[in-house]
């Protein structure tokens, strides 16, 4: 028998050094660091990937540093990562494990198919950047994203080795430069990682991503070079190419996301690949609608001959020595010359963000005493309301640009905040009886000037004065975009200008009350609702015709309701019986508001879900009714945000989850900045938790901690989270987590808000492998009606009880929810919920709910 090969006596020895804890069954690999062994994990049974570094490179590291970093890996814990089992050292051989990925990697898929379709190519890259948002926040830089550490499971993307490059970059120092091992891959290499910058952070990862993005679209990596010195410079030095001029179809969204991820300054990228992953999940969403903005042969020709030019223009001459520390040390010359650096795509097409992305920012109140405060305000809503018609055209709504209202902040900033391409400005000031605008278009990508304007007229004709205003920024418009902007009237309802200024100013004491509200001053904050009723009700003297007053008024009595402290049944009853009639007389005047349907469906919603309807048929008809009060609203105006939102809320109670999450979706898609922003976001996250997509829940959970960093609900969501299954909590964290959730709560709800979190902590409890534990906190968290009036605590313990296996005390709390909650009986009939998929074949539950 011939002697064995010294690979094959290496595999005998690492079998009999891993003997007991794992079989090691075959080669299935190797690369630049490590062979990939397929073995099986003896205590739990199951195949994994074992990958055991070079013997060079390990005997260079040393055991004990590489040790300690690489745990710094299996920390990580997250749907897009896949994870570290375990790592060791025998006989003297370090190795890591992994699991083993039935699945193919992305570098397969590729060499399969050359070019992925466009949904395929951002779904996957959107996902990894969610892995990388991760993993960054943990203090984790990949250092190597590439397609061949992309794996595929189940439809999604997995990235592997993660943190393997921090942990050979920290333990071995300079030897690896010594063991020949370059951390990172040319191919997709950011310029600061090839010029050997230490302190690497998640901008160079995003750099790779859109490397690896352009590559899955054009079917070859950006750049080509005969070998590693050529492609280095490339990437520090050549322009971003673009994906549209080998892929004509690809939509611009997906060529900037592209240019703004490979931007050659970190400082100019996504700042965040969470950044980076929300531009794709905004991609994805108008690729499902048909929205994405296809490019015109004439712009692919501009880009083309732009990269030609430029390219001219920045000659690049490799050095004949030295390798590439010399090349790289001649990269700080070179840093400062002209060249182009992912600022413009190409020649003739301009820098930065989409001119018709437009932000009109709040008319300034030049008045001595601020007494055409309210006007400057009408005005600029009048104009934001027209321009929003305009198709085309992408108009920041009131809310949007509302915080800016007054701020002493530089146009730019704005600008950069709001990622708009250009800024409308104005002043509104009084000669006598005369009213004038002055009314500016910037290029906010330049700080230019388009054009300026002074516009005046009587007060009598303000409304002449709005359209005044609206032709001229409609002339600067097609200066700017070089074509026809047609700019329609303003949907007024009304021509009587007293009306009109009298609203406008109802509205203006009305914006004021949330200070009161923020404040907890809530009889202030009611005086100052029951002030802008009075004077909504003097329009609606001025104007009986006009259906916005009576709308408006309906919404005061809807504030006014929910300014009640706990749950007093007969203050909800006078303001919803108050509301419903200034919606009905609204609806009167004017069938199709869809203010007034919106409003009418909110206090029909909102009996049904305070239990004042006095029957279940009656219960019955109000949701049905709400539904399609929402539904003709939404038909009326397509824009309309707030009851898209509300439609969300109301089809989760439904148990109609997926139609749910559209409506939010959609909610956030027509406005992000809608003063209750934050509702539409948890209704995203909450709609996520119900389809058991926990990458989706953590992706809106985020999105919501991000924006709404005291908002208590984006604390309870990580905790919720953790109550998924194939979750794998923190403990000691989510209890940090419950006490900032309870911090951040209104001090009149802190014992509630307390034991609701319990509720979720118990879940979690249980996801971590602790069911005494679990069963402790969650009998701790109940409260009686006095701290739970709604008794939703019930509700909870039911599906803890559930995930216990105790079915006898998730029927009984079942049973104290649906007796105060009679209502909700018919939802549970249809119920498909995943957290109760093991209880509803109980007979009980079928008894319960009356579906037996």
């Amino acid at each position: 028998m011939a002697d064995q090969s010294p690979d094959a006596d290496a595999v005998e020895r690492l079998r009999a050094a891993l003997a007991g804890r794992y079989e090691v069954e075959e080669e299935i690999g190797a690369g630049g660091m490590a062979t990939v062994y397929l073995a099986r994990d003896v205590k739990h049974g199951r195949a994994v990937a074992l990958k055991v570094l070079r013997p060079d490179l390990a005997a260079s590291l040393g055991a004990d540093r590489f040790l300690r970093e690489i745990r710094v890996a299996a920390n990580l814990q997250h749907p897009n990562i896949l994870a570290l089992y375990d790592s060791g050292e025998a006989d003297g051989a370090l190795f890591y494990v992994m699991p083993f990925v039935e699945g193919e990697s992305l570098r397969d898929r590729l060499n399969r198919e050359k070019q992925l379709s466009l949904p395929d190519a951002v779904k996957i890259t959107r996902e990894v950047s969610e892995a990388l948002s991760y993993a960054h926040a943990h203090g984790v830089v990949h250092r190597d994203i590439k397609p061949e550490n992309i794996m595929l499971m189940g439809g999604h993307a997995v990235v592997a080795d993660f943190g393997i490059a921090r942990a050979l970059e920290e333990a071995g120092d300079e030897k690896l430069t010594q063991s020949g091992v370059v951390i990172g891959t040319p191919m997709y290499m950011s310029p600061e990682q090839a010029t050997g910058v230490e302190q690497l952070d998640g901008r160079s990862d995003i750099y790779s991503l859109g490397c690896m993005l352009y590559e899955l679209l054009a079917g070859q990596a950006p750049y080509q070079a005969p070998n590693t010195v050529a492609l280095l410079a490339k990437h520090s030095l050549e322009p971003i190419p673009s994906i549209q001029v080998v892929r004509g179809t690809v939509p611009n969204e997906v060529d900037q996301a592209i240019t703004t991820a490979m931007a050659k300054v970190p400082a100019d990228r996504y700042q965040t690949a969470q950044l980076f992953a929300d531009a794709l999940a905004n991609v994805e969403h108008r690729l499902s609608l048909g929205t994405a903005t296809a490019p015109t042969p004439d712009s692919i020709r501009q880009r083309t001959l732009g990269v030609r030019v430029k390219k001219k223009r920045a000659p690049f001459q490799l050095l004949a020595g030295g390798g590439v520390l010399a090349l790289l040390a001649a990269l700080a010359v070179w840093q400062i010359l002209p060249r182009g650096d992912g600022a413009s795509t190409a020649a003739g097409v301009p820098a930065g963000p989409d001119p018709r992305s437009i932000a009109v920012l709040y008319f300034e109140d030049r008045s001595p005493d601020g007494s055409l405060a309210y006007l400057a305000d009408g005005f600029t809503e009048a104009l934001i309301s027209e321009l929003s018609q305009v198709e085309g055209l992408k108009v920041i709504s009131r809310n949007g640009v509302l915080p800016f209202q007054g701020a002493r902040v530089p146009t730019d900033s704005i600008a950069r905040v709001l990622n708009v391409g250009t800024v409308v400005e104005g002043k509104v000031e009084q000669s006598g009886e005369r009213l004038r605008i002055n009314v500016s278009l910037i290029n906010a990508s330049e700080g230019t000037e388009i054009g300026s304007t002074r516009l005046e007229r009587s007060r009598e004709e303000a409304f002449a004065l709005q359209d005044d205003v609206s032709r001229e920024v409609s002339v600067f418009l097609r200066r700017r975009l070089g074509e026809e902007i047609q700019v329609r009237e303003s949907r007024r309802g009304t021509r009587n200008v007293q009306a009109w200024e009298k609203t406008q100013e109802a509205q203006r004491v009305e914006r004021g009350v949330q200070a009161y509200i923020d404040a907890g001053d809530v009889e202030s904050a009611s005086r100052e609702l029951a002030r802008a009723d009075s004077i909504f009700a003097v329009a609606g003297t001025l104007d009986d015709k006009w259906s916005t007053p009576p709308t408006a008024r309906g919404w005061i009595a809807y504030r006014q309701a929910r300014l009640g402290q706990g749950f007093d049944r007969e203050h909800y009853a006078q303001w919803i019986e108050t509301g419903m009639g200034h919606a009905q007389r609204a609806l009167a005047l004017d069938s199709t508001n869809p203010d007034a349907l919106e409003l009418r469906g909110m206090f029909e919603y909102l009996q049904y879900l305070l239990n004042l309807a006095p029957s279940a048929p009656e219960a019955s008809r109000l949701i049905a009714q709400a539904e399609r009060d929402f539904r003709a609203s939404i038909a009326a105006n397509p824009l309309q945000a707030s009851a898209l939102t509300t439609l969300s809320h109301l089809l989760m109670n439904k148990n109609r989850t997926a139609e749910a999450k559209v409506a939010a979706q959609q909610a956030y898609d027509a406005d992000p900045y809608l003063s209750n922003a934050h509702l539409t976001i948890w209704r995203l996250f909450t709609s996520s938790l119900d389809l058991d997509d926990a990458v989706e829940a953590k992706r809106w959970c985020d999105e919501g901690r991000r924006r709404f960093p005291s908002d208590p609900r984006f604390v309870e969501c990580r905790i919720r989270v953790a109550a998924l299954r194939g979750q794998r909590p923190d403990v000691p964290e989510l209890w940090r987590l419950v006490d900032e959730y309870v911090a951040l709560s209104p001090v009149n709800i802190q014992e509630f808000r307390r034991k609701r979190a319990g509720m979720f902590m118990a879940m979690a409890l249980v996801r971590a492998g602790l069911p005494d534990s679990a069963s402790s906190v969650a009998k701790d968290s109940r409260a009686d009606a006095s701290v739970d009036p709604a008794r939703e605590l019930p509700y909870f313990e039911a599906i803890v009880r559930t995930f216990l296996g105790d079915m006898d005390e998730a029927i009984n709390q079942l049973s104290i929810y649906l007796a105060a909650n009679p209502n909700q009986r018919a939802t549970f009939a249809t119920d498909e919920h995943w957290w109760f998929e093991d209880l509803r074949d109980d007979p009980r539950w079928k008894s319960l709910v009356g579906t037996s």
